[in-house]
């Protein structure tokens, strides 16, 4: 596909309806080099925290990401914070929660989420400190000049995609590049290729989700467009290879959000927000750690920053760099995570905003007294018609009436109950907990300049 050197040339070669379709991409380079490193931000589109092999998933092949895993940091307790696409993109690109920057939910079509003017995001500041930067694939933040690349090229297939850059990768102008690449695998419809086929009997139903035909015909698709997605990965490893990029380029590989099935996406509830989060980091001695250390997506923006040498004012962000923890398994001080989501659609409106400590979650469900939206992808999914056509209950571990009528307040006990099931919120034995971590709730909107802090005083 013919690159292009603005957002609006991209527009118009491809159509504005590509205006949904572009994404980030990661690597790093080290302090201290007399060259600065490169960066590639590879952010897939709704890809599940356990859909990976180096997650434990023993059926998806993904290669790609399991070779960065063996030669980098698997964290087990990365966060989205925000479960929807437009406005996760917004805080990765930013590194503040998209309360503050505007960009509440989807900016594309009649959603119109667009970020302030007055926000600096990632590729600004990178290209300020010397670097080419590049969006390949799904854009989906708004406007253009607050999330400007200088080059932009449009959503193919991962391993097309990825022979695109190959000119951007490569190219000998003395300075370093910032490739943001985003797939739209693995969101629905799922694509995948004649190769990437799987039978319902192999897949693994995690127990959110209901264990029916329909269920398992969706995951064994799903599946393949994981490995797709993965597949473009694999082929940018190997241009950096052999054009000697490999050895001072980092690698950073998140999802936007959740799997595509209602109980994970635009929820944030553990499916919707736990995602996988892998940095190679290749100037680091140690290879293959693990680490507990909770970051969130509003940590991506200052630890590319960090790794880059572009400076990094504390103030200037919300979330922090996390580069000094990649070789560490259980670091200090990395024990507690915020989420803040509002829409989705324009038609979604359900604020949340959320507390999560290692043991316990608090959920503020702002507008509770709403039953809780669907987003058209989530409405289309086979495995949640079929519950409802069947009249069932239960889906996955979750009641549906408990799913679309939401108390106002939801405190989880994680160590005991992972699936997020028995509320605590009104148990006299927790009201401790609970006060203290509502007060957290109140600072954290407070010090993140949140409007919905009003909801304490007027609802």
């Amino acid at each position: 596909m013919k690159k292009c050197h603005s957002r609006r040339e991209f527009l118009k070669a491809v159509g504005a309806g590509a205006a949904v379709l572009a994404a980030p991409q990661i690597v790093f380079g080290g302090k201290g080099k007399k060259k600065k490193p490169n960066v590639i931000l590879y952010i897939v589109d709704d890809q599940g925290s356990n859909d990976a092999g180096c997650y434990g998933n023993r059926v998806i092949k993904t290669p790609g990401l399991d070779k960065l895993a063996s030669e980098g940091t698997v964290f087990t307790h990365g966060f989205c914070t925000s479960a929807s696409c437009s406005a996760s993109r917004s805080v990765i690109l930013t590194g503040k929660y998209n309360h503050a920057t505007g960009q509440y939910g989807h900016t594309h079509n009649y959603h119109h989420f667009v970020s302030f003017p007055n926000i600096k995001s990632l590729p600004i500041l990178l290209a300020e400190a010397g670097y080419r930067t590049m969006s390949a694939g799904k854009y989906h933040v708004a406007p253009e000049e607050v999330y400007h690349f200088g080059e932009y090229i449009g959503v193919s297939s991962p391993v097309q995609m990825a022979n695109d850059c190959r000119d951007f990768i490569t190219a000998e102008t003395g300075k370093p590049f910032f490739l943001c690449f985003c797939t739209v695998e693995p969101h629905r419809p799922f694509r995948r290729e004649g190769s990437d086929r799987f039978s319902a009997k192999e897949v693994i139903v995690p127990p959110y989700l209901p264990d029916t035909g329909k269920c398992r015909e969706e995951l064994a698709q799903y599946y393949g467009s994981v490995q797709r997605a993965d597949s473009g990965l694999v082929r940018l490893t190997e241009i950096l290879k052999e054009n000697g990029r490999w050895d001072d380029t980092m690698i950073i590989y998140i999802s936007d959000n959740g799997i595509a099935f209602p109980g994970a996406k635009t929820t944030l509830y553990e499916p919707g927000m736990r995602l996988p989060c892998v940095v190679r980091n290749p100037y680091v001695k140690k290879k293959g750690v693990v680490t507990n250390a909770m970051v969130t997506w509003a940590d991506i923006t200052p630890t590319i920053l960090d790794f880059a040498g572009a400076g990094v004012k504390e103030e200037d962000f919300h979330g922090r760099s996390f580069l000094s923890v990649l070789e560490e398994e259980k670091p200090k001080g990395w024990d507690e995570i915020y989420a803040s989501h509002t829409f989705h659609e324009i038609t979604m409106y359900y604020p949340m905003r959320v507390v999560r400590t290692r043991k316990y979650k608090l959920i503020w469900n702002i507008a509770h007294g709403l039953d809780y939206p669907f987003s058209t992808d989530l409405w289309a999914s086979e495995t949640w018609r079929d519950i409802l056509k069947r009249g069932e209950k239960i889906y996955g571990q979750r009641s549906i009436e408990a799913y679309i009528h939401r108390p106002r307040f939801e405190l989880y006990d994680l160590e005991n109950d992972p699936h997020e099931i028995k509320n605590l919120a009104d148990e006299p034995e927790h009201a401790g907990v609970f006060e203290e971590l509502k007060e957290k709730i109140k600072a954290f909107q407070k010090r993140t300049g949140d409007p919905w802090i009003l909801k304490w005083e007027y609802e």
